[in-house]
């Protein structure tokens, strides 16, 4: 059994799905580990992770128009204000959804469906350089 870490920077333009799927395949593949399991892990908690549709970019639209209506900014009972309207949006965002997902490694590739990707969701307003760890373990 080996296991292999990484870590690569997203940088956002504010709030969005930034899929990823080609660094993680490209990580996986450099791995050289053709069975096992990749964990991938959000060092943040206002942006979380996805694993989505990749074929249709309404999916993307659809999804960041439904969380902008579940939870929208503005809401008066809210406390947490120090860092702006979206910061306590974004964590509910973010603990409504993941920063850790665990993708199957078979024949030395994640194991997405048809159409599937793996974004990150940037909850927040103004642009962020996000840290998304990889860590692979498998033979």
């Amino acid at each position: 059994m080996r296991q292999v870490q990484h870590r690569i920077e997203i940088t956002t333009r504010g709030a969005g799905l930034y899929e990823f799927s080609p660094e993680l395949e490209r990580f996986v593949s450099d791995s050289r580990i053709g069975t096992g399991l990749v964990t991938i892990y959000c060092r943040h908690t206002s942006c979380s992770l996805l694993i989505q549709e990749n074929a249709d970019p309404d999916v993307k639209r659809d999804l960041d128009e439904f969380f902008r209506r579940l939870v929208p900014e503005g809401m008066d009972w809210v406390v947490h204000t120090l860092e702006g309207p979206d910061d306590m949006p974004a964590h509910i965002k973010a603990a409504l959804t993941q920063t850790s997902i665990s993708v199957p490694v078979i024949d030395g590739a994640p194991a997405f469906g048809s159409w599937q990707g793996i974004y990150l969701f940037e909850h927040r307003v103004r642009p962020h350089r996000r840290q998304v760890l990889f860590h692979i373990l498998g033979e």
